[in-house]
């Protein structure tokens, strides 16, 4: 019940790790928030790919790179990476306070 949308097999990486990840090309971010939130802004390249409809096997082929989810604050990240564990998909883990973190660190944003 507590740390809900956590478990201990989820990683997090923060505004920081992930944007230089993203600089290195070691990552493919995919955002796990409804279509309109995604439209408002959203990390530079990444996919959307909405929790109300998510299926594991909709992500991307990360053609080597770790596969890190994103949402607004971190809940429904956890909720996708707790499929991807049940589903044993290869994805890293998530963005520790999701855009809303990301955003606040002042890192780029996209429309």
């Amino acid at each position: 019940m507590f740390g809900f949308g956590k478990s201990a097999q989820h990683r997090e990486f923060d505004a920081a790790q992930l944007q230089a990840m993203i600089a290195a090309r070691q990552v493919v971010v995919v955002d796990v928030r409804e279509g309109d939130e995604f439209a408002q802004g959203h990390i530079p390249g990444a996919l959307n790919l909405p929790l109300s409809s998510f299926d594991v096997s909709q992500l991307p082929d990360a053609d080597g790179k770790m596969i890190v989810l994103n949402c607004l604050g971190g809940k429904r990240s956890g909720m996708a990476l707790d499929k991807c564990v049940a589903a044993q998909a290869a994805v890293e883990g998530h963005l520790a306070g999701g855009f809303g973190a990301w955003a606040q660190a002042g890192l780029p944003v996209e429309r």
